[in-house]
């Protein structure tokens, strides 16, 4: 069974960088389409960044340019390097995988979708 595990996530100012850690195992992540979202209280999930097995990327609007997503194959880790941070940016920050490219998409999210990790807490103070 693929879990999902978080790290990276605490409080920074704003301009600052943080950079966003998802473990996968249990399978080979090179197979999936992953993806990071964030949530705030009260608002639905948004699909922020994703990732294609093959590599290609895509940002939602309000990251793009100061967000990058990556993976590392062999260490079965995607990456969220986060510049620029605003306090608009302040969210639980999740990782996602599927097998399937439909689930994992850009903006507000909802339906369902493979494997979640549990979250990192991201705070960005003014």
């Amino acid at each position: 069974q693929v879990r999902l595990v978080e790290s990276g996530g605490g409080s920074v100012q704003t301009g600052g960088s943080l950079r966003l850690s998802c473990t996968v195992s249990g399978s080979n992540s090179g197979t999936y389409y992953m993806g990071w979202f964030r949530q705030t209280p009260g608002k639905q999930r948004v699909g922020i960044a994703i990732i294609d097995p093959d590599g290609s990327t895509r940002y939602e609007d309000s990251v793009k340019g100061r967000f990058t997503i990556s993976k590392d194959n062999a260490k079965n880790t995607l990456y969220l390097q986060m510049n620029s941070l605003k306090p608009e940016d302040t969210a639980t920050y999740y990782c996602a995988a599927d097998r399937r490219p439909s689930p994992v998409y850009l903006g507000v999210w909802s339906g369902y979708l493979e494997v979640w990790g549990r979250g990192t807490l991201v705070t960005v103070s003014s």
